[in-house]
């Protein structure tokens, strides 16, 4: 029989820890609110003795996001009174509140860090959840360091502090010391004997990745006992972060018959979660990260795209739209293979053509994609019209002639040559900044009503020459696009992308059906 495990997201408190990521009571709200459309049992809302503003934060989510029963709102307290005071003060508000404190309990904290005796530290946390515990029904102690701890300190402390009234114990590996066997075998114990001492208590971990273990830790903390896991969104964190809750859930759904385990997050979620934490945080996703990277679901490899045509398990192991994304991407570049350009074309309707042909088109698809990086269904309309010496389709689309912006603080602004049908047209515009001034000309151009969801830049060289990467996201009727484009000159890279969304959204509702 499936067991349950709970999930306790902590990128509002751990997450936001990350310097620089700093978000605003606004942004922690929606956040908060996407997290329980997630599904997730649990939010640490934040640490609200840290300063007013976090704990209003904390009171606002526990108010506005706390009020059903489906949900548990917590937030960090020291195991000192005044932070205990702040956690309730601002989480009460909540139909399900829950106050969370931690205390080290290795040698390195307890004789480093406070100075003071293991005795007095386990007194310590003793009065602190006796106090919490008049408060409020439900505190959960974390033993922070604990995969460093001396394991029968660890246990006496745990079994004091459970004796006092704590209803979850969280085990952090705080440092990403520990190694999947170890940490595994460290929970096999603890659950045994905490089981046998009160087996209402939950047994938490809270894993961290500084020698890239986060997520095994925590899944073999799941198959030796733990009940519930703290977590991350794209495993943000302190230092190297946390365990990426993505990863661990899909690694459970996943492999269900390994862990025989459920949650209760709705995986469909799970991109609009990653792209709303990684826009307000302003942390891009590593493009390879497992399941929120943007190349999770791309393939470019010709002998994965021909094995994927062929049959999707054949190198997919998780459908795209588990996770909320529309399908896998069969990425056109110069690696891809011939059925993929193939099946590319037939989806364009453009199939009349003998072997003979096709292998020509080939090559020239090839020689484009090695100039291009990356090959759009309209740079195939392209091939096959410039193959026979044919021009239809193609003429709907838009290339850059030439292009100046001004950016100053006071009117950005942008002049743009596009070619389309062979005449030259010409755009201008002002915008808020730069990139606004540029995609409002290019607009003007098009003639078409386009929303930028997403505008990303990135470095993909060094030196004078870099190469900058531009990728967009737009919206246009109701559908999303996306493309990219580089160059060492930002700003064509950024018109580069923009007309690439331009001319896919012409192959899509503009060009004839054939």
């Amino acid at each position: 029989m499936a067991r349950k495990i709970w999930v306790f997201d902590t990128t509002l408190r751990d997450g936001e820890q990350v310097p620089g990521a700093k978000l605003d009571q606004y942004e922690k709200l929606e956040v908060a609110q996407q997290l329980k459309k997630l599904g997730v049992d649990m939010i640490e809302a934040g640490f609200p003795s840290s300063s007013t503003g976090d704990f209003n934060a904390v009171k606002e989510i526990a108010t506005k996001v706390g009020n059903t029963d489906d949900i548990i709102i917590t937030a960090l307290a020291r195991a000192v009174k005044s932070d205990i005071d702040a956690v309730y003060n601002s989480v009460k508000y909540a139909n399900n509140p829950l106050i969370h404190m931690v205390l080290g309990t290795s040698d390195i904290h307890v004789e480093k860090k406070f100075g003071k005796s293991k005795d007095q530290i386990m007194d310590i946390g003793v009065e602190a959840v006796k106090y919490a515990k008049s408060l409020l029904p439900n505190v959960q102690y974390s033993t922070e360091d604990a995969s460093r701890s001396d394991f029968e300190y660890l246990w006496k402390t745990i079994e004091a502090v459970v004796k006092a009234g704590a209803t979850i114990i969280n085990v952090p590996d705080t440092v990403g010391y520990a190694e999947p066997e170890e940490f595994g075998e460290l929970l096999f114990k603890l659950n045994d004997r905490l089981k046998n001492l009160n087996d209402t208590v939950l047994l938490s971990v809270h894993c961290h990745n500084d020698l890239g273990m986060a997520t095994a830790n925590t899944l073999a903390a799941i198959k030796n006992g733990a009940d519930k896991v703290e977590c991350t969104i794209n495993g943000i964190g302190e230092r190297a972060g946390n365990a990426a809750l993505e990863e661990v859930v899909m690694a459970m759904n996943t492999r269900s018959s390994v862990y025989q385990t459920y949650t209760n997050v709705n995986t469909k979620e799970i991109m609009n979660t990653s792209k709303l934490v990684s826009s307000f945080m302003g942390l891009d996703v590593q493009v390879n990260k497992a399941i929120t990277g943007d190349n999770a679901f791309a393939h470019s490899s010709g002998i994965h795209q021909d094995g994927l045509l062929k049959s999707r398990d054949a190198y997919e192991i998780i459908s795209p739209l588990e996770v909320g994304l529309e399908d896998m991407e069969l990425v056109l570049t110069a690696r891809s293979g011939r059925h993929a350009v193939k099946n590319a074309l037939n989806k364009l309707g453009l199939n009349e053509f003998t072997d003979i042909q096709f292998e020509e088109i080939f090559e020239d698809f090839l020689e484009m994609a090695d100039k291009k990086k990356e090959v759009y269904n309209h740079d195939l309309y392209i091939i096959v019209e410039n193959y026979f010496k044919e021009s239809h389709i193609s003429d709907n689309f838009f290339e850059l002639v030439d292009l100046q912006v001004i950016s100053n603080t006071s009117f950005p602004s942008a002049s743009v040559k596009l070619k389309k049908e062979g005449q030259i047209l010409e755009g201008s515009a002002v915008g808020s900044g730069p990139i606004d001034a540029l995609y409002s000309a290019i607009m003007e151009i098009s003639q078409l009503d386009i929303q930028l969801r997403e505008y990303n830049i990135s470095s993909v060289s060094r030196g004078k020459e870099a190469v900058g990467k531009v990728k967009i996201q737009v919206e246009f009727r109701g559908e999303k696009y996306t493309a990219k484009a580089t160059d060492t000159d930002i700003m064509k890279a950024s018109a580069l992308a923009f007309i690439n969304v331009i001319n896919n959204i012409v192959v899509d509702h503009l060009v004839p059906a054939n």
